[in-house]
């Protein structure tokens, strides 16, 4: 008999074609498991097979019309995965392969990483199959409106607080925002990520990206290592990417690399802060291809490939799930990486991760390390609930705090010698805090 086997069997009868799904449980199962066999109270009350059924997933028809007076039809998801710990909360993702594996993977995950934050978050994810790459402005407002007109009869400030994702930037957040206002006649803070006129936080837009350099910053400082002068590639040139190498510069690390689907750059001088500046304009208002910059700034440019092949010492991938996989962990440990730490939502396989482990590379999973984003969201929600603003300073300086106390919970839980097992370590604790709250609550 095998504990672990034996839930991944019933998970995957459960919820069948849903491998991204499926993925994230058996990342869960594998350290959280043999803790509950040595908790019977966990056992007992069935947490984790309550934790994998969400408390309700909503699907819906978002039907817009284009700018040549086409109709077109989307399909909208909400997955309200639980409110254990306080109104549900995770983003809203616009993107072509956007499906309800992907999104309760992503709802699954949420539940771990916002326990971990400490703060009164419940957990879920939501989003569209639809692709706002290639639309025009109005396009986009047209189906942000639309699919408002259905997601706001489910959400409010202590029901369920969306928040952006991929492709859903402040652009997306502020029509969808307008929307729910329109429709209930209340400014609240329903939606974070907001801009600063509706009601957003300062240092929202870098969250993710500074509080995976955070997380980072401290594995290091327990091996007496630091930021400063490392070669660092990063994978992605979207928000966390962006500012996740803002940070490392800050830092005075060095940034070797950064990609968008089409391939990536290598720049063997570093990209600095003004270079850095041309790429958020590139990305940001351009809505270029990061071609671009080998262009202008005459450097490698690697078509159709991922930059894990680049000699460095620190990887941060940013970019999307499963982007590191067997075969790039292997160059990773051969080029003589120390530490991987994902900005993005389980950005490595679990083949890749055990290569990892087995090679003793400090590795934070997106779980803890990407935590940053959702924790400035909930300091939005705070700073909404008593109509005030906090200063950039603030609330930078909570994000560090956060992000160093989830580090801690990690190393906490993750009970080994030598190298910290910091999957183990996020795993449990926020396993530890969310099923201590649903046995308080009873059978609900």
């Amino acid at each position: 008999m095998n504990p672990v086997n034996d839930f991944l069997d019933y998970a995957a009868l459960k919820n069948p074609n849903e491998p991204e799904f499926l993925q994230a449980v058996r990342e869960i199962a594998e350290t959280v498991i043999p803790f509950i066999e040595k908790n019977p109270k966990y056992k007992k009350a069935k947490i984790l097979e309550r934790l994998i059924e969400p408390d309700r997933t909503i699907i819906f028809r978002v039907p817009w019309v284009d700018d040549n007076g086409s109709l077109q039809i989307n399909r909208g998801y909400r997955v309200q995965m639980t409110n254990a710990l306080g109104p549900y909360k995770g983003g809203l993702r616009f993107h072509p392969n956007v499906n309800l594996s992907v999104l309760k993977f992503l709802a699954f995950e949420q539940i771990f990483k916002n326990a971990l934050t400490t703060l009164p978050l419940g957990a879920g994810k939501g989003g569209a199959d639809f692709n706002p790459k290639g639309k025009s402005d109005n396009e986009i407002m047209r189906f942000c409106q639309s699919f408002m007109n259905e997601l706001y009869r489910h959400i409010g400030p202590n029901t369920d607080v969306p928040a952006g994702d991929i492709g859903v930037s402040g652009k997306e957040i502020g029509y969808m925002f307008g929307q729910y206002k329109k429709l209930t006649n209340q400014f609240t803070g329903t939606i974070t990520g907001k801009g600063l006129g509706s009601g957003g936080s300062l240092i929202r837009p870098e969250a993710t990206g500074y509080g995976c350099v955070y997380f980072v910053e401290k594995m290091l400082s327990r091996k007496n290592e630091s930021i400063k002068g490392k070669k660092v590639i990063i994978s992605g040139s979207g928000n966390v990417a962006q500012f996740a190498a803002e940070k490392i510069i800050d830092l005075g690390g060095v940034v070797l690399t950064m990609s968008d689907s089409s391939g990536f750059i290598f720049d063997k001088n570093g990209i600095d802060a003004k270079k850095l500046d041309f790429i958020k304009d590139l990305k940001n208002i351009k809505k270029g291809r990061i071609q671009e910059y080998a262009k202008k700034y005459n450097v490698q440019y690697k078509e159709g490939e991922r930059p894990w092949s680049i000699i460095a010492d620190i990887a941060l991938p940013c970019a999307t799930q499963n982007e590191i996989q067997k075969e790039c962990a292997k160059k990773i440990v051969k080029n003589k990486v120390i530490a991987v730490c994902e900005g993005a939502n389980m950005p490595s396989s679990s083949e890749a991760i055990n290569i990892f482990k087995k090679n003793n590379v400090l590795f934070g999973p997106g779980k803890s390390a990407n935590a940053g984003g959702v924790a400035v969201s909930a300091l939005e929600m705070s700073q909404n609930s008593v109509r005030i603003s906090w200063s950039r300073e603030k609330v930078d300086k909570k994000l560090k705090e956060i992000m160093m106390n989830i580090h801690e919970q990690c190393v906490v839980y993750a009970n080994e010698s030598g190298t910290i097992d910091y999957v183990k370590g996020a795993n449990i604790a926020g396993f530890v805090r969310v099923a201590n709250a649903i046995l308080d609550q009873g059978h609900v």
